[in-house]
């Protein structure tokens, strides 16, 4: 029972965690325009992303544009997609793998063994996800703060910290939550077998212990 509720708490969150990590793909609230000093044009909203750029004006009206060129595109930019992108495809592996090796799942062809090393490889690959996710959402993070507390940057040029951000954040961290839920699973499961294992090999030795001690009491007692 507390093993298939763990599986489903691991499943929970990988599934949230997955999903965020998609949304955080596509939103372009990476970076938001910062209104500080001189900058009081607050009718107009900046938003950058890592495939368009958009304007909000009044809260009326937006505008995107997806980036005309991947060359003219900056290194940390390109690397943050290419890493976005791989997150996201071993978010979903690890959730399809999950749902293989979930113990609810009945598969003819696999044995229990079987399904706890998919559990395990379910864990490993949502701890990845999770650690690739956080590379450009903490380098990206860095940068917007360095920028912002860098006085030779244009203050039109500052951004502050946008909400893809932020879910990006909860997102990777939903996704190292359900690995290792999903590994500690495993390694239940390991100890519980091994337990079982080892003590009908005790009760056995005990008996044939108890079985000699019986027959040389009887044999004493039939020569007397």
């Amino acid at each position: 029972m507390v093993g298939g509720a763990l599986q489903v708490a691991g499943l929970l969150l990988g599934g949230i965690g997955m999903i965020g990590t998609f949304a955080v793909t596509g939103m372009p609230q990476w970076r938001v325009s910062a209104f500080i000093e001189n900058n009081i044009i607050v009718f107009e909203t900046i938003w950058e992303g890592l495939w368009m750029h958009c304007i909000r004006q009044a809260n009326i009206r937006m505008q995107c544009k997806v980036y005309d060129s991947v060359l003219a595109l900056s290194p940390h930019l390109q690397a943050s997609r290419g890493l976005m992108c791989a997150g996201s495809v071993l978010s979903f592996l690890a959730f399809v793998v999950a749902i293989i090796g979930m113990k609810c799942t009945r598969c003819v062809w696999s044995s229990w063994q079987a399904k706890g090393y998919i559990i395990l490889m379910a864990g490993l690959l949502f701890v990845l996800s999770g650690a690739v996710e956080l590379i450009p959402v903490c380098w990206v993070a860095n940068t917007i703060i360095s920028d912002f507390y860098n006085p030779a940057v244009n203050v039109a040029q500052k951004r502050e910290l946008g909400e893809a951000l932020y879910l990006g954040w909860a997102a990777a961290f939903c996704l190292i939550a359900a690995g290792a839920i999903f590994c500690c699973f495993y390694r239940c499961c390991e100890k519980t077998r091994s337990y079982g294992y080892s003590a009908p090999t005790h009760y056995s030795t005990d008996s044939q212990h108890l079985h000699r001690k019986t027959e040389s009491s009887y044999s004493k007692s039939q020569y007397v």
